[in-house]
């Protein structure tokens, strides 16, 4: 590509286009990779598949940015209490005999768990909290479908985080503010009800005219009155299109024979059919 075979001498801003490219981290948390845990020689730095969580909440807990361990290890409990409301406190158990590093979970009701006994939405939700403390972490994060594993009404406190992961625009960058921004794609009408509406890219394809010849190309529509949509010839997703993909459900007639849906009861069609303000 262009972008591979680029000098600094022809093209300085192609490298850096470039150089900027491959910081971005594209994480795929593995549960496995999550679960493990830590020699004492392993990386302090969490890897794209989740390896390493238990030795980079020990350094997070254990250095002078990170500050009091008691701290830091209750903004983590209490990030993951908004997704497992049964969750008290969270620590990394260090084993002298084994050299290993091991992250705990303890209940209200005082029952220890160890990592590898969460589900994998909650150990997936857990490394971003890790990583939204984390203040050497200064990239571009991309995530696909993070709401995979969550229950739908833990979607919103999953989203949240994400959000408190990116820097705050409205502060100066610093150690509390590091510079970083997050990218997802999802296939989730909650998810995407629920962004906000600035950050929204609709992915879809149309037909391109150029020199003179028809073929098929990506777009990525913007929703009006965004500053996406500012200035002539940006892409916008239509608010019929939005509301299809957003109430994705058949409501009309379905053949006669067929199992009742949950939609089809009537108390649930009554529900549905209230008034809408638009």
């Amino acid at each position: 590509t262009v972008l591979s075979v680029a000098n600094a001498a022809e093209s300085p801003t192609v490298l850096l286009a470039r150089r900027e490219m491959q910081s971005w981290r594209l994480l795929h948390l593995e549960p496995s990779a999550l679960r493990s845990p830590d020699s004492f020689t392993a990386s302090v730095e969490l890897g794209e598949d989740g390896s390493s969580l238990a030795a980079t909440l020990y350094r997070l807990t254990h250095s002078k940015e990170g500050g009091d361990p008691s701290f830091v290890y209750g903004q983590v409990a209490n990030r993951l209490a908004n997704l497992i409301q049964e969750i008290q406190e969270i620590w990394v158990d260090r084993d002298d005999q084994r050299e290993l590093l091991t992250v705990q979970a303890k209940n209200f009701d005082g029952t220890v768990h160890p990592a590898r006994s969460l589900s994998d939405g909650s150990l997936r939700f857990l490394a971003l909290a890790v990583m939204e403390l984390y203040p050497h972490l200064q990239c571009i994060l991309c995530l696909e479908e993070p709401e995979n594993g969550i229950h739908p009404e833990r979607i919103p406190a999953m989203l949240q985080l994400l959000q408190d992961i990116c820097t705050d625009t409205n502060l100066s960058v610093g150690v509390d503010n590091p510079l970083r921004q997050v990218i997802i794609n999802t296939h989730s009408p909650s998810v995407v009800a629920q962004v906000p509406e600035q950050s929204l890219l609709v992915a879809g394809i149309k037909e391109i005219i150029k020199n003179e010849k028809r073929f098929h190309g990506a777009f990525f529509g913007c929703l009006s009155l965004t500053w996406r949509a500012e200035g002539k010839g940006r892409d916008l997703v239509s608010k019929g299109e939005l509301l299809a993909y957003l109430n994705p459900i058949l409501t009309e007639t379905r053949e006669e024979g067929l199992p009742k849906r949950v939609i089809d009861r009537k108390d649930m069609q009554n529900l549905l059919q209230g008034p809408l303000d638009f």
